[in-house]
């Protein structure tokens, strides 16, 4: 399970890496900023973000994701014990909601129920075909045995067809998941990818469909 944390408080953030990598993958942002850096170049299973950090807060970060199609799970933790605060954040798209002060078996009790809910894997590699495997985190895609390295971008559309089998998804939608929002590529370049990807696992596990956008089967 890769998860990405945003905790402004270093003390806090310490504690929380500390434990959480323990058992998963784990990267950190100090701000909403760090985060769109982050998603430029990785793919999460779980956001857990702190309300109230510097900048944009927790809350407006999470319903800005949710706008560009982004439904990663998220776990909000806060100060905050009133239910405003608590019923913005799951306005925002939050899935759990944990108070400080708690305690960390807390926290990694409701990350196994986020984990048992979404169905989220956490098998090291992926197979893809006959004789393909695919590796996330090593951007690799090992195929009869001789290994194919992947690019950043390529990997994370490989991931996110993986994750959306069988379902039909825009241009619009891969640009906005995959890409900085203030860097979405062309049709072409977006056409670029997909054949890279449709020469290395098969042509016809990436189907077109005209005018609406692709579909992974």
């Amino acid at each position: 399970m890769n998860i990405l944390l945003m905790e402004d408080d270093p003390v806090l953030s310490d504690i929380l890496l500390d434990f959480l990598r323990e058992e998963w993958d784990v990267d950190y942002a100090y701000s909403s900023q760090e985060v769109y850096e982050r998603l430029e170049s990785s793919n999460y299973d779980l956001f857990i973000f702190d309300i109230n950090v510097m900048g944009k807060n927790g809350v407006e970060l999470l319903k800005e994701l949710r706008k560009f199609s982004n439904n990663t799970p998220a776990i909000f933790i806060t100060a905050y014990r009133d239910t405003e605060h608590l019923q913005r954040a799951f306005d925002a798209g939050a899935h759990d909601y944990i108070k400080k002060p708690f305690e960390l078996e807390e926290l990694h009790a409701r990350i196994l129920s986020i984990k048992r809910v979404f169905n989220i894997e956490t098998n090291e590699y992926i197979p893809i075909g006959d004789k393909i495997v695919f590796y996330p985190m090593q951007r690799t895609v090992h195929v009869n045995n001789n290994q194919v390295s992947l690019t950043a971008k390529d990997a994370m559309l490989l991931s996110y067809f993986l994750k959306n089998k069988a379902r039909l998804i825009s241009s619009e939608e891969l640009s906005q998941n995959i890409w900085d929002f203030d860097s979405l590529p062309s049709d072409a370049t977006l056409r670029s990818h997909i054949r890279t990807l449709r020469e290395i696992i098969g042509k016809e596990k990436i189907k077109t469909i005209r005018g609406e956008g692709y579909m992974y089967e």
